[in-house]
């Protein structure tokens, strides 16, 4: 007689307060980042290469529609690929501290790295016990 485990189906989770700040702040950085792509570099200016715009352009569609789902169905992993498609668009951007650009843009800079850890670390937090 063979006996099989029972199928573990993931419940949802029931977001805290820190879980739905985060994954508000996720979403609206995502919405930030979305026109990347078609906001391309002017001629003779120091810039990203399109083809990095249009990865973010990409990466914060994906990091979207994964937030709103995370925040909608309680899914753990929709709210992972959210934080780690919104790390990636904000690693894209961290070689404009070493290269002659403006301070107001390396400021904008600091302040999206400033935003998503600060976005991971409240998605990642301890959700409610349900």
């Amino acid at each position: 007689m063979t006996t099989t485990a029972p199928a573990v189906t993931s419940t949802p989770t029931t977001w805290s307060t820190k879980n739905k700040v985060g994954l508000g702040i996720a979403i609206f950085y995502a919405l930030t980042n979305l026109p990347s792509a078609f906001m391309p570099t002017p001629n003779g200016e120091d810039g990203p290469p399109v083809a990095i715009l249009w990865v973010c352009t990409v990466l914060a569609a994906v990091a979207l529609v994964a937030g709103i789902m995370a925040w909608r169905t309680g899914s753990r992993p929709a709210a992972r690929l959210t934080a780690a498609s919104l790390i990636v668009v904000t690693l894209t951007s961290l070689p404009a501290f070493f290269v002659d650009v403006p301070a107001a843009l390396k400021v904008l800079v600091a302040a999206g790295v400033v935003v998503t850890v600060v976005f991971t670390v409240l998605i990642f937090s301890p959700a409610k016990r349900g």
